[in-house]
């Protein structure tokens, strides 16, 4: 009964290509497993019909994790498992006791951390690990390093186990496949190394976001190698 709530839903459902019908609020379920998502005020009482999934305004994509872990059949889960495929933007993928639960480019590196403790928090579960790639090492470390920083348990994979078959550079694929494959847990944070050709890289990327017009120093390169700069400030000093 609630429009803006409703609206909400419907357009994170098809941004997730995901098939939905829209029903009135006391019209009967198609059958007896039809997952549905409502506020918490119309479930009351009908808790037991279907597979009822409470949503707010706060909390759209939350919902729509728990809708789609009905729909996977994953009443309760043990362990949450999240993949990661490192790059300028890392492909992520999560999994509730090996059953594909969604997938994911983030945007860059930052996002990656935010995006985990999100579905955390949406779904219940009993206990919870990264698996990362151990490709592109320099943004790779990152991750890890704002992994560990969150209190977040993390493995390195060797991803030449997860390449076969593969195509090149789909990195949300490439996430499941690692998020399957158990690694080595990391502890401690690393110390970030840039090569020259990674630092020669990020100054070719300085002058493709400023349309180039600039290319920054090495120093300013290793600073925003470091994660001491984003690319905005270095641009602008």
């Amino acid at each position: 009964m609630d429009f803006r709530l409703a609206f909400r839903l419907m357009q994170s459902l098809r941004l997730r290509n995901l098939r939905f019908d829209l029903i009135e609020h006391d019209a009967p379920l198609a059958h007896a497993e039809t997952v549905w998502i409502s506020t918490e005020v119309e479930i009351v009482g009908r808790e037991s019909e279907g597979r009822p999934v409470a949503a707010s305004l706060d909390d759209i994509d939350g919902a729509i994790l728990r809708a789609i872990q009905h729909l996977r059949g994953v009443p309760e889960i043990h362990r949450l498992t999240f993949g990661v495929d490192p790059g300028p933007r890392p492909g992520i993928a999560w999994l509730a006791d090996g059953v594909l639960l969604g997938m994911e480019q983030m945007e860059n590196i930052e996002d990656v951390v935010e995006h985990v403790r999100a579905i955390q928090t949406a779904v219940k579960h009993k206990d919870s690990h990264i698996r990362i790639g151990d490709g592109a090492p320099l943004l790779r470390d990152h991750i890890i390093n704002r992994c560990i920083a969150a209190g977040l348990q993390i493995e390195e994979v060797d991803e030449a186990r997860t390449s076969r078959g593969l195509l090149r550079h789909n990195h949300v694929v490439s996430a499941v496949r690692i998020a399957l494959i158990p690694g080595a847990r990391v502890f401690e944070q690393r110390p970030i190394i840039p090569t020259d050709g990674e630092l020669k890289e990020i100054q070719r990327q300085s002058r493709k976001v400023s349309n180039g017009r600039k290319t920054i120093s090495t120093k300013l390169a290793l600073a925003v190698a470091r994660g001491e700069l984003g690319m905005d400030e270095a641009l602008s000093n």
